[in-house]
């Protein structure tokens, strides 16, 4: 096995002290700009590792942020991503990525990793089952910051980064109400996710005003699995009088949905509109193409890490509270699927 190189040796190499050495690695301004390219550059020859993890108990920061996710094959949450690493490399930071794959147990893994690799701040999007959140403590008592996003905790001291999803789910529903659907079925995830229990919400509250009976067996609840589209529309038809409208929170299983309905000889919009959730690529390329919520995954992004970090430079210490929690603008977006009077401008 090949001899680790020092500090030491690069000197013998350079003819300058250890001490130049170190400082010069260090970017101090005490040695000249000259003295410190040579020495990066015999650094680099010899295959010097410098050693972040005693630089980083110095200074008491790693310039790594922690990201926890329900899932990373979600287009919603890769592009909450892309926006993260925009503004995080741009401010000197990098990214720790874990996913919990929807498990609270996974979750609490992953945290306590996090906390143990000395990340500077955390931003989490909760599992599907997380209702507690006593694992998050630790980063309390050492003052690291926690930001959630999109999925946040109910009932509680954290800040986050969301959208109205009242307003939301208010709106997909009001808007198949005005193209005359009277039998709406809404299929959302858990119950217990702020999401979808907000997006519920909404569908109850644009019922309740537009004189529509609420009616719990048009809910259905999923893991939102891309073969679940079949079992919804067996749910839709197994009801004695088809529903006229369907709103999921979610455009890949709303697309499956419309090409299901279709194989079994139902037409889309003229027999049951279709809305969706998150404005995917999918939504434009269905057939009709689906109307959907634009959900501004990369910007949310953006604004959380600009918050966390934000923080994270400020002098005053003060711990995230949920009076910082910010909450973006979504989009309705009406497309051919749901113009069931087609008197409304298509997207």
């Amino acid at each position: 096995m090949s001899k680790e190189v020092t500090i030491y040796d690069i000197a013998e190499s350079a003819g300058v002290s250890s001490t130049t050495v170190s400082r010069a690695l260090n970017d101090h301004p005490a040695v000249n700009d000259k003295t410190k390219k040579r020495i990066y550059d015999i650094a680099s020859e010899m295959g010097y590792r410098f050693n972040v993890f005693a630089s980083n108990l110095r200074s008491k920061k790693t310039n790594n942020i922690g990201v926890i996710v329900p899932r990373l094959n979600s287009n919603f949450q890769s592009s909450v991503l892309a926006g993260m690493e925009k503004v995080a490399s741009h401010s000197g930071y990098n990214l720790i990525i874990s996913q919990s794959f929807e498990s609270f147990e996974k979750e609490k893994a992953n945290v306590k990793t996090m906390y143990n690799s000395r990340v500077d701040g955390l931003l989490v999007s909760l599992a599907a089952n997380s209702t507690t959140y006593d694992h998050f403590k630790p980063f309390l008592e050492k003052n690291i910051p926690v930001l959630f996003f999109d999925r946040i905790p109910l009932n509680t001291q954290f800040a986050g980064v969301m959208i109205d999803n009242v307003q939301a789910g208010y709106n997909a529903t009001a808007h198949l109400i005005k193209e005359g659907c009277k039998r709406i079925v809404h299929v959302l995830g858990n119950g217990q996710v702020n999401v979808y229990l907000d997006r519920l919400k909404g569908y109850r509250y644009a019922l309740i005003d537009q004189g529509l009976e609420y009616l719990p067996e048009l809910v259905l609840h999923t893991d939102f699995t891309e073969e679940n589209f079949e079992s919804i529309v067996d749910f839709i038809l197994q009801h004695d009088e088809i529903p006229d409208g369907l709103f999921v929170s979610n455009d890949i299983i709303a697309a499956g949905c419309i090409s299901e309905l279709k194989e079994r000889g139902l037409r889309v919009p003229e027999d049951i509109a279709v809305m969706g959730f998150n404005n995917d690529v999918i939504s434009r390329l269905i057939e009709p193409k689906l109307s959907t919520t634009n959900y501004p995954g990369f910007e949310m992004g953006e604004l959380a890490m600009r918050n966390l970090i934000n923080h994270l430079n400020s002098s005053d210490g003060a711990v995230l509270q949920n009076t910082d929690t910010i909450t973006l603008r979504s989009e309705l977006i009406i497309r051919k699927s749901t113009l069931k009077s087609q008197q409304t401008l298509v997207q």
